[in-house]
């Protein structure tokens, strides 16, 4: 089981294929495996890095200490270290593309390009923010098991639980592995994040790609144009027929998506 030692945890990772680096970061509550159509079809052309973040999957909390959003983005970066990396793409999926801004924000020159995919870079309103707060404290004293059942709905369409049930049990799975000390920690963590929207995505000096489903509710196509609007070389994708989790829910449409975006930085910087 490879992992790292960084930051005082041991990370859990993946690494698949070869040629240029992609790390790819999961979304909240689940872990590296909600990334699996696309680590196998990326990693016939990339080398795909997919870890489990501190407090999900394989990887634990500190054993001391309270866990700062920016410490996820610098576990990351330290992985990238550990393996050898020195500039690499960047893909992250809801609180995954948030995690994602941060690691440009803390280390700019070493992304080529950010895939930010069913996020959103504001601050949360006063509402949404005490929510993040209320909701941790009830994962710690009632478990993952309700938000799994309640999520599921929004995670995926209410129709895709039932017509992709290996998609909605592999996503429930997911949900109801996670510790929740683990995912109540990083709720909190977003909570106290900075105004990304403003303070970061202006100064994107990468190819980026924003991917939506276009009845993503946690994550409306709105956030998505908002992103856009901030960004200087944006391109936007709205995925038809899904919610919060097109990369599972249409992953050949995504991964499609995906590749042709990476191909055309390569033919880019080829034709320089």
């Amino acid at each position: 089981m490879p992992t790292a030692k960084v930051n005082n945890i041991n990370l859990f990772y993946t690494v698949t294929g070869t040629g240029e680096p992609i790390l790819l970061v999961h979304g909240h509550p689940f872990d590296h495996t909600m990334w699996d159509p696309q680590i196998d079809a990326f990693s016939k052309q990339y080398q795909v890095i997919a870890p489990d973040l501190r407090g999900y999957g394989k990887t634990a909390l500190p054993k001391s200490g309270t866990s700062r959003f920016e410490d996820y983005a610098t576990d990351m970066l330290a992985l990238m270290d550990s393996l050898g990396i020195v500039t690499f793409h960047l893909a992250g999926l809801s609180q995954g593309g948030q995690f994602i801004m941060e690691i440009f924000r803390q280390a700019p020159k070493r992304v080529k390009s950010l895939i930010l995919a069913d996020t959103f870079a504001s601050l949360d309103t006063p509402e949404t923010k005490q929510l993040r707060y209320d909701t941790a404290d009830r994962l710690e004293k009632e478990g993952m098991d309700f938000y799994a059942d309640e999520a599921i709905f929004k995670m995926i369409l209410r129709e895709h639980v039932t017509t992709m049930p290996e998609i909605a049990a592999h996503v429930i799975k997911m949900m109801k592995s996670t510790l929740p000390k683990g995912a109540a920690t990083a709720l909190r963590a977003r909570a106290e994040r900075i105004d990304y929207l403003n303070l970061v995505l202006p100064s994107v000096n990468v190819p980026t790609l924003v991917v939506v489903g276009r009845q993503d509710e946690f994550t409306p196509v709105a956030k998505a144009e908002e992103m856009q609007e901030k960004l200087q070389n944006c391109k936007l994708v709205i995925v038809e027929d899904a919610g919060h989790m097109p990369n599972l829910e249409h992953p050949d449409e995504f991964n499609e998506v995906v590749l042709d975006f990476l191909e055309g930085i390569s033919y880019s910087e080829t034709s320089l």
